[in-house]
């Protein structure tokens, strides 16, 4: 499968994996790094590249995060294939 890489031009710097992101922390989503089928579901729950979110809760297992007034819980895999940056 084909990895299909969506990152907006305009934003630039060193993105984390979401997974690597601390509890609380507000965050930019920069870019979804997967396979097309991957990247499009991310995309229909909202995940899109420029979006701001927070993770909600972060226990080791998935994730649940606060993105477009909405909760979303995503696993640990999706989450290592989303970088995002601090927003400060």
């Amino acid at each position: 499968m084909k990895k299909n890489q969506i990152n907006p031009p305009e934003l630039n710097s060193s993105p984390i994996q979401l997974s690597a992101a601390i509890q609380g922390q507000q965050l930019r989503l920069i870019q979804i790094d997967a396979g097309k089928q991957v990247a499009h579901r991310l995309t229909e729950l909202g995940l899109t590249p420029g979006v701001e979110l927070t993770i909600v809760h972060d226990s080791g297992g998935p994730m649940v995060l606060s993105v477009r007034d909405s909760r979303v819980a995503i696993g640990r895999g999706m989450a290592g294939k989303l970088r995002v940056e601090p927003i400060l």
